[in-house]
């Protein structure tokens, strides 16, 4: 699921997009990022459809394997379990998984050489021929197969993650994130009942999380000079030029935090924009941005500009 780090990341990279453009035009910014995160669950659908795909494919290989010039007994009696997978079949007749389908249009139809790479390397393992072996049918040894497809094919495939690079610019960003939706999605379908089982969410709360991202985004900035100023009085001996611009929008995030959140703790934003300092910016520009938030911190502190409410907030 998406937490707070990812959810800054996002408004990082559209506070970098708004300064790269000449269009200054806020709201069409928030609009970006709210597409940003939907983004997020659009891959998911992607990769949920790709795993129900590949369970399809079964009949297709079986159909090809019968018309073979000289076709073995095996290849007239194909086994199709893989079709009939409880858990994919609970997936296919959810109604949100059927609602979000349809909204972003999926099909992996545009590349029919997808689904086929994955299930020829399906097919060929060990642990696909165990499955069709085994005489019980239960959701959660359904889910084992379904788990090692997406853990140990789908993710490690060249072809597949050429094929969510080409469409999606932060697949490679958001990879992790959608790896923890699908694990929790595997979680979560408990029952044979379709209506039982739950799509995972996005974010554990994303009324909140939206008013949260779309304020930092914006206060950030409405007050970006003044938060520029505070970081120019503590950069004094650094030409404005030698400071990278990934380290002024991480300050210019991280001040706005401090400043318009109350109920964030203090720690909590400083450590979290200088981790994110080591993912996006120079080598050293965690020990820089600690450096200068540190002191501009301390001046906050000390004319009470800092305002959290609840034991610990301030430390």
């Amino acid at each position: 699921m998406l937490n707070r780090r990812h959810l800054r990341v996002k408004v990082l990279q559209t506070l970098y997009a708004y300064y790269q453009s000449e269009d200054k035009n806020v709201t069409k910014f928030e609009k970006a990022l709210l597409k940003n995160i939907d983004q997020v669950n659009e891959m998911y659908i992607w990769l949920l459809n790709l795993l129900v795909d590949i369970a399809d494919y079964t009949v297709i290989d079986a159909d090809e394997r019968s018309r073979k010039f000289l076709p073995t007994e095996q290849d007239l009696n194909a086994n199709l379990r893989l079709q009939g997978n409880v858990f994919i079949d609970t997936l296919r007749k959810n109604e949100k998984f059927i609602d979000q389908s349809k909204k972003y249009h999926v099909s992996w139809s545009f590349d029919p050489e997808i689904v086929r790479q994955v299930f020829h390397k399906l097919r060929d393992s060990d642990e696909y021929q165990a499955y069709l072996s085994q005489d019980s049918h239960s959701i959660s040894e359904d889910k084992d197969i379904i788990k090692y497809i997406f853990k140990k094919i789908i993710l490690k495939l060249p072809i597949v993650d050429q094929a969510f690079e080409e469409k999606f610019i932060n697949w490679q960003l958001d990879k992790e994130v959608l790896q923890a939706l699908v694990a929790k999605t595997f979680k979560n379908f408990v029952s044979h009942n379709p209506y039982e089982n739950k799509l995972a969410d996005l974010t554990p709360n994303w009324n909140e999380d939206k008013e949260f991202i779309i304020d930092l985004f914006v206060l950030t900035v409405r007050h970006s000079e003044e938060y520029s100023e505070m970081i120019g009085k503590k950069t004094k001996n650094w030409e404005a030029d030698r400071i990278a611009l990934m380290d002024t929008l991480i300050m210019q995030l991280a001040i706005s935090e401090l400043l318009n959140f109350s109920s964030i703790p203090v720690k909590v934003t400083i450590n979290e924009y200088i981790e994110m300092s080591k993912l996006f910016s120079t080598p050293k520009s965690n020990t820089f941005i600690n450096g200068i938030l540190d002191k501009i911190l301390g001046e906050l502190k000390s004319n009470g500009r800092i305002r959290k409410y609840g034991r610990g907030l301030n430390e």
